[in-house]
C-alpha cells in the first residue's frame, strides 16, 4: 500500500520536494528514481571497467576477471554514496550503514543484469578492452541495467528505502 512506510522513527525524506517527488504520500518520481540508479550506475560502470583492466592486464581468465569487476562495482557504487554521506559530517559507521542499506539491493539488480547481459551475449566474454564489441556490448548491458533497476529504486525510494534514506544528508 502506497502509504504505508515501515520505518517508524525516521522521517520521511522523499517529501522534502527534492526533484518534484510527486503530490502524495509514497509517491516518488521518475526522474528521482533515474539520477539514483544513475548514481549507482556510474560506481557500478567504474568498478567494472576497472575490473576488467586489471584482469586483462593480470590475465586472468573470464571467471576471476568477471568477479573483480562485480566486487569492484559493489565497492565503488558504496564509495560514491559514502562519500556524499561523509560530507556531510556524518561518522564513518552510521554512513557506512546507510551506504549499505540505500545500495545493495540497487547495485546487485544492475550487476545481475550487467554481467547476465555480458555471460549471454555471444562473443562479450572473449572480447579484449581494445575490441569494440567489448565496449557496445558494455554499452548495452549498463542500459539494460539502467532501465530495469530504475523501477526497483522507484518502489524502494516510494517506501522510505534505498536512496530515501540518502537524502536526509542532503541539506
Amino acid at each position: 500500500m502506497e502509504h504505508m512506510h515501515e520505518g517508524h522513527d525516521q522521517p520521511h525524506h522523499q517529501h522534502h520536494g527534492h526533484e518534484g517527488a510527486g503530490a502524495g504520500a509514497g509517491k516518488v518520481s521518475w526522474g528521482m528514481a533515474a539520477r539514483a540508479t544513475l548514481h549507482c550506475l556510474t560506481g557500478c560502470a567504474i568498478g567494472e571497467v576497472l575490473g576488467m583492466v586489471i584482469g586483462t592486464a593480470l590475465g586472468w581468465g573470464n571467471v576471476p576477471t568477471m568477479i573483480l569487476a562485480i566486487v569492484l562495482a559493489f565497492f565503488f557504487g558504496y564509495a560514491l554514496t559514502l562519500r556524499g554521506i561523509l560530507a556531510a559530517g556524518v561518522g564513518l559507521r552510521t554512513a557506512v550503514r546507510v551506504a549499505l542499506a540505500a545500495d545493495t539491493l540497487s547495485i546487485a539488480v544492475m550487476e545481475l543484469i550487467d554481467n547476465g547481459v555480458i555471460a549471454l551475449w555471444p562473443g562479450a566474454m572473449d572480447a579484449h578492452l581494445s575490441d569494440p564489441t567489448f565496449w557496445i556490448v558494455l554499452a548495452i548491458a549498463l542500459a539494460a541495467a539502467f532501465v530495469i533497476t530504475t523501477p526497483v529504486n522507484k518502489w524502494m525510494i516510494g517506501r522510505g528505502k534505498g536512496h530515501a534514506v540518502v537524502h536526509q544528508y542532503h541539506r
